[in-house]
Parts: structure tokens; C-alpha cells; sequence
């Protein structure tokens, strides 16, 4: 009977109880049918103990600093500098949405971030030049699911908390299949020009104008080279790393581009606090749901029914993806890797599958998930900025979201995508 929670847990989902909610009630009230009353203390214990982990800190750290760089303006600097790199380019004001994205994930982490900062300036920027609203929006939801992708990512953090990977490992495995993504949407927004009669290229900027833009751009695209440096090379902890983030987002946004006041703090802590709480009960409420999986042994079971589906690691990997698209339809990334990650993690290392390589695989693609319906998160957020319906928003990802399913497996078929740089560095033999 206790293997029943996870279909009890759809049906949560599915009367709109809140994931969180739906993660505790459903093996909660199994154990209690159950006559599991002892299980049911252990059960919400491990809420508490699932919250309660060092490397977890990083995840308000860097949600904080997220905050803090998008109130001290940085975003319009990342984007002037984008625009003197790229605008002149046939549709330029589409790409520099897309390289924003991909400057913006080293800051952030986020696609919700993403989504609210460039949105709400891109959007009306690009209808203004002529771009649709509708194409405008799509560029924008599409490029905003490379956040979570290119490091820092605070999926990756929970997947390496859950797992016990390595978060340098997986970061530095995040950059290729991150900068892949953003290539590939760049190449539909080209092959889109004419059929949605994109603006034709502004005038290339002179090496001057770009010389300026790097300039005011210089402090924010240092973040993630500090970030990423102090890790590899052995000065801070990934946790650390994220307080450093935070650190240093404050005294550039106060003293050298004065563009944050003190006033603004403790809006900022609010903002930051809130969102850190949603997520950290989400993994809290995940590993207690974790718990009664491993007491019912459905792992075990899911195990056997895949295995048996097929012995070829490549056939399976191919219906995993299938699956994991599908889940991420209707679940957020971080619970469902809290979730699956668990379940199916051992069973393709079990069959020889690199396990950062399999990491990396469920993260880019729940991820991309964050773009499909009906659960989108970006597509809901998206719609908000935009003022679209919801359903003309996922209609008109349709082009950039095949893009994003065709790198999904590039990643999953040629390992080297995301391994080449780990093993380089060292963290993979």
C-alpha cells in the first residue's frame, strides 16, 4: 500500500495542492493508513533535516546576489553590452536577448530572474523596434531556461546535495550543453528572420563604443569569474563561494557603480528571504518524500520495471529523457530531481553511465521543462511580463523549444559535451 504515494502525489498535483504540501500529505497519509504512526514522526523530521545542510546555504546566497545586482542596474549594463557586440546583427535585438540570458545565468542561476529582469526591459525594447510581442516574449521565456544551466545553478546545488556529487563538477559541466543552448536558439532566431520579418541589422558598433560598454560591464561580468575561480582553485567552498557572490554584488552595487542605496537593503533581504524559503521547504518536504520512497522500495521497483524495458544503456537513456520531458511538464526542477534523482541516478551509473554526465542530462532537461506546459513556470512568469495569454507564449517557443530538445540529445549521445571540461580540471578520471 505505501508504494501508492507517488500516484496519490499526482493527484495532489492535479486538484492544485501546492507541491510542497503535496510532497508531505501523500506518503503522510499512506504511513498513517499504513499503521506507520512512528514513520510519520520520522517523516517530518527529515523536513527539518533535509533544510538543515551546509552546501544548501549557497542557495540564498546566490538568490541574494541575484537580487542585489538586478536592483543595482546591472542587467541594463549586461544588455548595452551585448547590444554593442551583437546588434548588428539581422534580428540583433533577439540575440542580444539571448547572450543577456547567458551573461545573466553566470549572475544568477535563475530563469525566473531572468524572465523578470530582461524581460520587463527586452520585451518593450524589441517591440518598439519592430519585433511582435508574441516573437518577443518567446526569445525571452526560451533563452531565460539557459539561467539554471550555466553555473552558478542552484538545481546543480541540489543535485549534487541529494547525490553527493561534486558542485565543481557539475558547474564546470554545465558551461558547454549552457552555451550550446544559446547557439542553437541564435540559429532559429536566423532561421525565423524572414518568415517573422525580423528588423534588418542596426550599425555595427566601433571598437570604441564596444571598449565602453566592456568598461561599464566590466565589474558585473567579474562575478562569475571570481565565483568560478575561488572554487577550482581551491580558496572557498561552492557555499562560500555564494556569500563571497553576495558580498561582492553589495559593494559594487553601493561604492563603485553607486547605483544601490542603503534603502534598498532590506527590500532586497525580503525579496531574497522569501524566495530562499520557498525553495529550501520544497527540499526539505523532497527528502522526507525521499524517505518513504526508500521505506517502500518503490527505487527498487522502478529499477526493475526499467531494466527490463531494455539492457541497451542508450535505448533507456532515450525513454528517460521521454520521461523526464514529460515530468517536467507538470513539476518544478528542483523537487523532481529531489525526487527521481535517487530513483534513476543509480541505475544508469549501475549500467555505466558517468555520473555527472547523468547529472547533467536530468538538469538541462527538467530544466527545459520550466517552458512546457501546463506547469511552465517560465511561461506563466513570461506571460505576466509580456501580458500575453499563457498559450500564445507556448505557441510561439515551439521553434526555440525543438532546439532545446535536439541538444538535450546531443548532451545525452556524446558525453564529451559535458565531460570534456570536468575531466580537464581534474574532477573526472
Amino acid at each position: 500500500m505505501l508504494s501508492l504515494f507517488l500516484p496519490l502525489f499526482l493527484v495532489f498535483l492535479l486538484l492544485g495542492l501546492p507541491i510542497m504540501f503535496g510532497l508531505i500529505a501523500a506518503p503522510g497519509i499512506l504511513l498513517w493508513f499504513n499503521g506507520q504512526e512512528r514513520d510519520i514522526v520520522l517523516l517530518y523530521r527529515n523536513v527539518y533535516n533535509g533544510m538543515d545542510s551546509f552546501p544548501l546555504m549557497a542557495i540564498p546566497f546566490f538568490m541574494l546576489a541575484g537580487e542585489l545586482m538586478n536592483r543595482s542596474g546591472i542587467t541594463l549594463r549586461l544588455v548595452e553590452f551585448s547590444q554593442a557586440m551583437i546588434g548588428h546583427l539581422r534580428g540583433g535585438l533577439a540575440h542580444v536577448n539571448i547572450l543577456s540570458s547567458m551573461l545573466f545565468a553566470g549572475l544568477s542561476g535563475s530563469a525566473v530572474a531572468d524572465v523578470s529582469a530582461l524581460g520587463s526591459m527586452l520585451i518593450p525594447a524589441m517591440e518598439k523596434q519592430g519585433y511582435s510581442r508574441r516573437f518577443a516574449a518567446a526569445v525571452t521565456a526560451s533563452s531565460a531556461v539557459i539561467g539554471p544551466i550555466i553555473p552558478p545553478s542552484g538545481i546543480m546545488i541540489i543535485y549534487a546535495y541529494v547525490m553527493g556529487e561534486s558542485v565543481a563538477a557539475l558547474f564546470l559541466a554545465g558551461i558547454v550543453p549552457g552555451i550550446l543552448i544559446g547557439g542553437a536558439l541564435m540559429l532559429i532566431v536566423r532561421l525565423l528572420a524572414d518568415r517573422e520579418n525580423l528588423p534588418a541589422a542596426t550599425t555595427r558598433a566601433t571598437w570604441g563604443e564596444r571598449g565602453k560598454a566592456s568598461l561599464k560591464a566590466f565589474w558585473p561580468l567579474l562575478t562569475p569569474i571570481i565565483i568560478l575561480g575561488g572554487i577550482f582553485g581551491g580558496i572557498f567552498t561552492p557555499t562560500e563561494a555564494s556569500a563571497v557572490a553576495a558580498g561582492y554584488a553589495l559593494l559594487i552595487g553601493l561604492f563603485v557603480m553607486r547605483t544601490l542605496k542603503f534603502g534598498e537593503i532590506g527590500d532586497i533581504l525580503t525579496r531574497a528571504g522569501m524566495t530562499s524559503a520557498v525553495v529550501l521547504l520544497l527540499v526539505g518536504a523532497a527528502m522526507a518524500f525521499k524517505t518513504v520512497a526508500s521505506l517502500s522500495h518503490t527505487p527498487e521497483l522502478l529499477a526493475s520495471i526499467i531494466l527490463g524495458l531494455s539492457d541497451n544503456p542508450l535505448i533507456l537513456l532515450f525513454l528517460i529523457n521521454i520521461l523526464l520531458f514529460i515530468v517536467g511538464m507538470f513539476l518544478d526542477a528542483g523537487p523532481a530531481i529531489i525526487v527521481l534523482g535517487p530513483i534513476l541516478g543509480p541505475i544508469f551509473t549501475s549500467m555505466g553511465v558517468n555520473s555527472v554526465h547523468f547529472a547533467i542530462i536530468m538538469a538541462v532537461n527538467l530544466t527545459v521543462g520550466l517552458l512546457t506546459p501546463p506547469m511552465g513556470l517560465v511561461l506563466f512568469v513570461t506571460s505576466s511580463v509580456s501580458g500575453l495569454k499563457v498559450e500564445t507564449v507556448a505557441r510561439a517557443t515551439l521553434p526555440f523549444l525543438a532546439a532545446e530538445i535536439v541538444v538535450i540529445f546531443l548532451i545525452t549521445y556524446f558525453p564529451a559535451i559535458c565531460l570534456t571540461i570536468p575531466r580537464l580540471a581534474g574532477f573526472i578520471n
